[in-house]
């Protein structure tokens, strides 16, 4: 946790806040996917096609959780989604198929704080038309773009029943982190709940956006539906056994200092601009997977990837100037290839300039080899290929 220490007192304090002005208030409006849309919930509107789907023998499961239902009738269930529809917070919105217009869940955005600008998901019902499909993933990607990229929250909260292992499951593919058990926090129904805890924050917020989106794009998805990769995978905060993390927004200074020093060097060699440099480092944690290693007080090498449904590409990978030749770039490397099994992926690849002829061997050593190369107005590229088992 970031922290400065007080002139005064010699107590340390957490980092200003800036701006540190509410957040506005969600509103009842449309988000529109390529799965789904969020719509303001309507009990009218909505009560037939979702009560098909959450009503009746067999929907009990669906309830377990929720501090309400299950429902006896439809006319039960459409009083329930009058009260819903008519509630500021929590905030109701319902889903619904693109293709089909019909509802087939709702959720809701609730315990809204503007003030310390933090807001929760919750009452999240998937009637089985949802469940397991790109719409369910795309509906809280919508809930969550709306919250940190046209709202500006800075915290987004996921709770749930201790007890409720497939929503524990889906807050951590989701990119939420597990932050500890609130025992004995509520009673519902009747019983004791446990409540599970998860966040995610404003400056985890694009590795994870781009998660979403690279799970959701169409080539991720084969004819019959299928998954290529899996969002636990690229959600996930940690490469298995390697003391690599995810990067936030807050490193971009940093980052950007060390992807400067590394590829400094390089100008003179390609008598251009190196192509890491191009991009500025906020730019480069919006579009890319970023890891970070870090040693002592500061960043030691850092790791960009693009995971694409059959094959994972390496954008960069830099190693601080005063700390090179101990072998943090071999390191690095081996970081790939465990992210590309985390993955599935077996097809490694990397393009860098033709002229960096020592670069070429140390990746030539490493295992890769040349595969084409490729002449651009400014440079000429040589593409290296990897195959990983």
């Amino acid at each position: 946790m970031s922290q400065t220490i007080d002139p005064a007192t010699g107590l340390p304090i957490g980092a200003l806040v800036l701006p540190a002005d509410p957040a506005p208030r969600p509103e009842r409006l449309t988000l529109e996917g390529r799965h789904v849309s969020l719509v303001p919930l309507d009990a009218a509107a909505h009560a037939g096609a979702l009560g098909g789907g959450a009503v009746g023998p067999g929907t009990e499961a669906l309830w377990q959780y929720m501090p309400r239902g299950p429902f006896p009738d439809p006319a039960a269930f459409a009083a329930y989604l009058e009260t819903c529809a008519a509630s500021p917070d929590p905030l109701f919105y319902a889903i619904l198929d693109a293709r089909s217009g019909h509802a087939v869940g709702h959720a809701a955005l609730m315990r809204i704080d503007p003030a310390n600008r933090v807001i929760e998901v919750g009452n999240i019902l998937y009637t089985p038309a949802l469940q397991r499909s790109p719409g369910a993933t795309e509906a809280m990607r919508l809930l969550a773009g709306y919250v940190f990229d046209t709202l500006g929250y800075r915290r987004y909260e996921w709770k749930c029943n201790a007890l409720n292992t497939p929503s524990r499951l889906a807050a951590g593919r989701l990119g939420f982190a597990f932050e500890g058990i609130f025992r004995q926090a509520m009673i519902v129904k009747g019983r004791n709940r446990d409540t599970a805890w998860f966040s995610l924050l404003d400056t985890e917020w694009p590795q994870v956006r781009q998660a979403y989106d690279r799970w959701l794009a169409p080539g991720n998805h084969g004819p019959d539906g299928g998954q290529r990769l899996r969002l636990s995978a690229l959600t996930a905060a940690r490469i298995p056994g390697l003391p690599l993390r995810r990067a936030t927004r807050a490193d971009a200074p940093a980052l950007g200092a060390l992807q400067k020093a590394a590829y400094a060097p390089n100008r003179a060699l390609l008598g251009v601009e190196p192509l890491p440099l191009l991009t500025p480092a906020d730019a480069v944690i919006d579009a890319h997977e970023v890891w970070l290693l870090e040693e002592g007080d500061g960043l030691s090498g850092a790791l960009v990837l693009d995971p694409e449904p059959d094959h994972l590409l390496v954008w960069s990978v830099a190693v601080a100037p005063d700390r090179q030749g101990r072998g943090l770039g071999t390191r690095l490397l081996a970081a790939v290839e465990e992210r590309a099994k985390h993955l599935d992926l077996a097809d490694l690849r990397l393009y860098t300039g033709e002229k960096l002829a020592r670069t070429i061997g140390w990746y030539a050593r490493h295992g890769w080899t040349t595969d084409r190369v490729e002449a651009r107005p400014d440079r000429r590229l040589v593409h290296m290929i990897k195959r990983v088992a």
